[in-house]
């Protein structure tokens, strides 16, 4: 899923839906094709009736052959209901299959994204933004078989028949469709900038709710249920008037072809009377004209509405790749190098980091991790602690400098790769509203059900999943909002354990846990830290006193190196964080 050269997302909308088309060639075009020939059997059934209806307008009924007309009548009938039922088949198949590419296609290209990308945006917006893409690009697919290209074969075939009757209605036929089709067109690209502000401020609002909705808990503990339902009612009004202005475009557009179309089929109508009257046409070219004029009138309002729903969705797609097609700032190198074996040790060489907004955090910083080695950084809040972690993951990319693990430089490895080499503990444990079971799981999906029971009774969860009803099936809710915080804390301890990976992240990995249960996980992690590189982030510095080496960070830089024994020996910070720690537990 890491981000990739090749991995890319068109830009555009039209560059975006011919890259589906083009996928499945033969689908599109065997149910383009049919609908073509559905919608020319539909005018070949006018025809139809015109040769029946001069047939049956001879003088000498005995000696007309009505037959052969109601022949050709019945034959173009079924064959148009065969070719419709066919039509709907292939699109069945053909726009499903392809909404479900679609999705896939948006969720690898979003998850390549780095984390400060998805630090600027809500994440039930970008969610919503892969459904809505996959359901406007859907309703384009069907609009264009089913609105788009019946009404324009229609047209096309009406034309050639009125070139049998009559060469002049025909050319006007084509006149007036120019016209009418010109003046629909320029209204609908005029209607874009209401209809992408319609689609905007929808994916902003749903973000909201979903935002709201995801927060409960806070809104319930400070009593804002009021304030919440006053500001999404602020959001859903702006989203209304939005959604009435890109309606009333619409409906603006569909007047402007009524009036067009009227005109038109009263117009042929009355062109057509006259030509009988004079002798020109028989009765059966009258009743053709009158039954496709009144064809292209209810389908090219069918086609004006399509085309606008059309521009409306297009705006939807466009709104939508504007935010999740954007390049990916953390790329894979091409070709990528295959991750070497080793006891994962790290090296930061002359690295400068900034964030987006150009703060500092790290300027010309070094530092060599030897395979094996515990190292706790401490430090105050935006030392750059979190960064280092993060930069070790390659969650974002530095401005300068290089950063090794095994002598391999991260850039020159795939994403994924690199991260296999990685077990991260986070300070908030991240679960899938799946069973426990799955959960653990994630850290190394072809692991056997004894491997993760293994791996949940060296964290201290086995006991406590055992006495749920459902045990390892249980279901931990939507970010594992059904257990408690040291119960998610165990059990993303438990999928560390089971990714068996040669380097271990901490960042605060037993913040969430009573005393007691510290200190059985530190037991625990002192057992899966053997043999490993260990990178822990730690507030309490209790959990770094173990370890090998202790970096004070003080704005970027290493204030002090050395083993916690000898940083309290020397008196300097460390030991001043640990003396106001002891006071503070002491007071306790």
């Amino acid at each position: 899923m890491s981000g990739s050269n090749t991995d890319t997302i068109p830009d555009r909308p039209g560059r975006f839906l011919l890259r589906y088309i083009r996928r499945r060639p033969w689908s599109f075009g065997g149910l383009f094709s049919v609908i073509v020939a559905a919608a020319g059997c539909a005018v070949a059934v006018q025809y139809g009736m015109k040769l029946l209806i001069d047939a049956m307008a001879s003088p000498d009924r005995a000696a007309a052959d009505v037959w052969t007309p109601l022949g050709l009548f019945l034959g173009f009938i079924a064959a148009e209901n065969v070719l419709w039922r066919l039509g709907g088949w292939l699109g069945c198949r053909t726009v499903l299959a392809t909404g479900v590419d679609m999705r896939l296609d948006l969720f690898r290209h979003l998850t390549g994204h780095s984390m400060r990308y998805f630090s600027e945006h809500l994440a039930g917006s970008l969610g919503n933004r892969i459904a809505a893409t996959e359901n406007a690009a859907t309703t384009i697919f069907r609009t264009l078989t089913w609105s788009i290209v019946p009404p324009v074969t229609d047209f096309l075939g009406a034309v050639l028949v009125l070139l049998t009757i009559h060469w002049g209605m025909a050319a006007a036929l084509v006149m007036f469709a120019v016209v009418v089709a010109v003046a629909i067109v320029g209204l609908g690209l005029r209607g874009r900038t209401v209809h992408h502000a319609f689609a905007e401020q929808s994916a902003r609002t749903n973000g909201e709710l979903v935002d709201v909705v995801s927060n409960v808990w806070t809104v319930k503990a400070f009593s804002a249920r009021g304030r919440e339902r006053e500001r999404l009612r602020q959001a859903f009004t702006v989203e209304a008037g939005a959604h009435r202005r890109s309606w009333m475009h619409l409906e603006k557009t569909r007047v402007v072809h009524d009036v067009c179309l009227w005109v038109m089929a009263g117009s042929m109508l009355l062109w057509a009377l006259l030509l009988w009257r004079d002798g020109t046409i028989t009765t059966g070219d009258v009743v053709i004209v009158s039954a496709l004029t009144f064809r292209i009138l209810h389908g090219s309002r069918d086609l004006a509405f399509a085309l606008v729903t059309a521009t409306q969705q297009v705006s939807a797609i466009d709104e939508s790749l504007r935010v999740i097609a954007r390049p990916h700032d953390v790329l894979d190198p091409v070709p990528a190098e295959p991750a070497t074996p080793g006891g994962g040790a790290i090296a930061f060489e002359r690295v400068s980091y900034r964030y987006p907004e150009g703060r500092k955090v790290l300027e010309d910083f070094s530092l060599t991790i030897p395979a094996g080695q515990k190292v706790g950084l401490v430090g105050p809040s935006g030392a750059g602690k979190s960064t280092i972690i993060s930069l070790i993951q390659r969650l974002d990319d530095v401005q300068r400098g290089d950063i090794f693990i095994d002598g391999q430089p991260l850039t020159a490895l795939a994403q994924d790769d690199l991260r296999a080499k990685i077990a991260v503990v986070p300070q908030d444990i991240a679960l899938f509203h799946r069973p426990i079971l799955e959960n653990i799981r994630y850290g190394r999906p072809d692991a056997s059900d004894e491997e993760v029971f293994e791996a949940a009774r060296h964290a201290f969860c086995d006991g406590f999943i055992r006495q749920l009803p459902e045990g390892y099936g249980t279901l931990v809710g939507e970010r594992g909002v059904r257990l408690s915080g040291g119960q998610r804390q165990r059990l993303g301890i438990a999928r560390a354990f089971l990714k068996n990976a040669p380097i271990l992240i901490l960042d605060e990995a037993t913040s969430a846990l009573d005393t007691q249960s510290e200190q059985e996980i530190q037991a625990a992690l002192a057992d899966l830290a053997e043999g490993r590189t260990v990178v822990a982030v730690a507030h309490r510095l209790s959990t770094v006193s173990a370890f090998d080496r202790v970096l004070v960070l003080v704005d970027g830089r290493i204030a002090e190196d050395g083993h916690p024994t000898e940083l309290r020996r020397r008196g300097g910070l460390f030991n001043s964080l640990w003396q106001l720690q002891a006071q503070g537990f002491a007071a306790e």
